[in-house]
């Protein structure tokens, strides 16, 4: 971790009231990292046969990670060879990966018309 990296990240630890009221970043590589919650391995935290629609990676996918960095579920975890993979069984269907993708490579598909 570089200096500049490791000093955004104390800026982050500082208390609340040290923190600037408005943060400004000129790019994704900026953001600090952020707490989520990721899904648990119990039926709690699973879709179940309610989702609507699924969410599908197309050919093409450049590979930048703006689906994994708006995915409010944290279901989309990266591959060893830098590829995206969506986790269907905690996956909520929301679509919010695909409007995000800027290459259009993430294509909401009606979970009738999949055929397993």
């Amino acid at each position: 971790m570089s200096k500049t990296e490791d000093e955004k990240w104390k800026n982050i630890c500082k208390s609340k009231e040290e923190r600037p009221k408005i943060q400004e970043y000129r790019n994704w590589r900026e953001l600090p990292p952020i707490p989520i919650s990721l899904p648990i391995d119990a039926s709690i935290g699973t879709t179940g046969d309610w989702r609507t629609f699924r969410p599908i990676i197309k050919e093409g996918c450049n590979q930048c990670g703006i689906c994994w960095m708006y995915c409010p579920e944290g279901v989309i975890k990266k591959g060893d060879d830098g590829s995206f993979e969506i986790d269907l069984i905690f996956c909520k269907g929301c679509g919010i990966c695909a409007k995000e993708c800027p290459t259009n490579n993430i294509e909401m598909v009606r979970e009738s018309e999949i055929e397993e």
